[in-house]
């Protein structure tokens, strides 16, 4: 029977370079000789899709429903049956994922009672909790500077949100102490120097017996 995977999640808000640093991550551990698996939120399954015209702006419709799409999509995501990241870890492989249930209760739980969200991922938490959170830190400005490079931006992308966005994610963190194992690591405009801080925590986990 394989060893089971690790669980790495990539948190941060819009423009932390979550993306290109797992991608980094991956390539480290997998030279290392660590099998990888690196996935992100929303999927690509039909859960997923409608999140993404949601995102967009293609279809409009409330903070509650949209909550509750990445709930689904979420759960989905842990138990599918051909490609849910349960049977990822327990065939082995570790697990990179750009964004999961921290990003609800951060972006949903700003603007619908967090209390509410965390009912709605309560299943996904009792399922699947990460082995490690790595949540790149920007100030909301340099968030936004980096969005607008991308030339278009989407439903939660404006400074007035990132900033209430970055302030929830940090009141979970402190809700979530001692339950979490969370590394908030600055991101850099150096990418390299950012990297080597996440690889530091993610030798750290490891190298845990």
């Amino acid at each position: 029977m394989a060893t089971r995977g690790k669980f790495i999640v990539f948190e941060g808000t819009d423009g932390s370079g979550k993306s290109t640093q797992m991608r980094l991550l991956g390539e480290y551990l997998s030279a290392k000789g660590v099998p990888v698996y690196t996935t992100h939120e929303p999927t690509n399954s039909p859960f997923g899709e409608l999140l993404h015209d949601c995102m967009g702006r293609r279809i409009e419709t409330s903070e509650h429903a949209i909550a509750a799409l990445f709930a689904a999509d979420r759960l989905d995501h842990i138990q599918n049956p051909e490609s849910g990241m349960l049977k990822k870890l327990e065939a082995g492989c570790t697990v990179l994922c750009d964004r999961y249930y921290f990003s609800s209760l951060a972006y949903n739980g700003g603007f619908v009672p967090l209390e509410w969200v965390e009912e709605l991922n309560r299943p996904a938490m009792e399922l699947l909790r990460p082995d490690l959170v790595v949540f790149l830190d920007v100030t909301p400005e340099e968030s936004m500077k980096r969005v607008g490079r991308r030339g278009e931006t989407e439903r939660y992308e404006t400074l007035e949100k990132q900033m209430k966005i970055r302030n929830k994610f940090f009141e979970v963190f402190e809700k979530y102490r001692g339950v979490e194992n969370i590394a908030v690591i600055k991101s850099e405009e150096d990418k390299a120097r950012t990297q080597e801080n996440i690889r530091r925590a993610a030798d750290a986990l490891f190298a845990r017996k």
